[in-house]
């Protein structure tokens, strides 16, 4: 028997059109806002304890997005999904469409923000090279991303050239590469000619984390994306219309959609819990902000800005603020709609407990996390 919860995520995909609608006029797309966010402020009951709230998952998706071509994409999206005229002026019977309204926003937690935040907890780091070469000469890997090895390989390096072996957080150098410079006349130094010893943190290892999750383009068997990788590809274009063309295929793993951080700082990222808002008037300049609460980062000292570095004529590209701002978008609508904190919830229960007896496991959640939680032996 299929979860409603799933049979609510199929049929909404045969209604929600994703194909490009022309822009709204001014006054229809304020309109169309208007009842939006009505709809939204009427279903809006508060947080209950231990779930999160569709009608603010919803509403903040839409206040989120990227650019007035991605919130017309939205309206578009919306209103097909609680079968509205876009154009309307009829009196809402909220009791006719709150079946509809609620499934629209399991829709957009189920195929993109449940598998975005749970499927991958840290980008997977490149295994050796000689390991690789013998993996593929005895056939095995499984289930992989088209290309990972090699692709993640060339990424680390180039991350770590751009962002001069240092975490673009805490600006602490990589022990690897600190190690491999040991024997240099005159003592060990950075890549702006620093020594070393006189920096004032020890180095730590360092790892490649991509801005959106690499999971995103995982392929199956067949060399392609299943329907929910597309369905979260089309749902990312709610954020920012044309920005999946950003990370399909191989450009998943361009130096635009990663950044150089320690282990600590790879994992805040990645869980959403730290996010970069660029800096009024300052190219690749940011204030690297968290939700975390104060005696989880003292030592840290968020907020904390940084311009990030860039290689000279810009041979490796700098991380796209683009993609910066999706994320930081993303970081906001998990956090303000209690849906990160509920994933994470879903994540402990599926470690911790299992299914329980009394039924009170959300057994259509583990399903949906389970299909997208198989990762790569990279």
């Amino acid at each position: 028997m299929i979860p409603p919860l799933l049979r609510h995520q199929s049929s909404l995909e045969g209604i929600i059109n994703f194909s490009p609608e022309p822009p709204l006029e001014t006054e229809l797309r304020d309109h169309a806002s208007r009842r939006l966010h009505s709809i939204c402020e009427h279903f809006d009951t508060g947080i209950p304890q231990g779930d999160f709230s569709r009608p603010r998952l919803i509403r903040y998706t839409y206040t989120y997005s990227l650019s007035q071509e991605s919130r017309d994409y939205f309206l578009h999206a919306f209103f097909q999904a609680v079968d509205l005229r876009i154009d309307g002026n009829e009196p809402i019977n909220f009791e006719d469409i709150r079946s509809k309204f609620f499934d629209f926003g399991d829709y957009l937690f189920n195929n993109f923000f449940l598998p975005v935040k749970a499927s991958t907890k840290k980008t997977p780091q490149p295994s050796p090279a000689l390991h690789s070469a013998v993996q593929e000469a005895q056939g095995q890997g499984g289930q992989q991303y088209v290309g990972t090895g090699p692709r993640l390989s060339v990424l680390r390096r180039d991350c770590l050239i751009r962002d001069r072996h240092r975490c673009v957080i805490s600006r602490k150098f990589d022990h690897a590469e600190a190690w491999k410079r040991r024997n240099t006349p005159g003592g060990a130094r950075d890549d702006e000619g620093n020594l070393l010893e006189n920096d004032p943190d020890d180095p730590e290892f360092l790892e490649v984390a991509h801005i959106l999750p690499h999971s995103l383009t995982k392929v199956n068997k067949g060399g392609e994306l299943d329907h929910s990788k597309q369905s979260a590809l089309a749902i990312l274009n709610m954020f920012d219309v044309g920005v999946a063309e950003l990370i399909q295929g191989p450009e998943i793993d361009r130096p635009r959609n990663a950044i150089t951080l320690t282990a600590h700082h790879h994992r805040s990222f990645c869980d959403f819990q730290v996010y970069f808002e660029h800096v009024a008037n300052r190219d690749h300049t940011y204030t690297i902000k968290t939700f975390y609460p104060g005696y989880l980062v003292r030592r840290a000292a968020f907020p904390i800005t940084r311009e990030l570095y860039l290689t000279p004529e810009r041979t490796i590209e700098p991380p796209s603020p683009r993609l910066l701002a999706l994320h930081r978008a993303i970081a906001h609508i998990l956090h303000l709609s209690a849906a990160g904190d509920y994933i994470d919830k879903i994540y402990r229960d599926m470690e911790e407990k299992g299914v329980q007896a009394d039924g009170s496991t959300p057994l259509d959640r583990f399903i949906s996390l389970a299909i997208s939680e198989k990762p790569s032996s990279v």
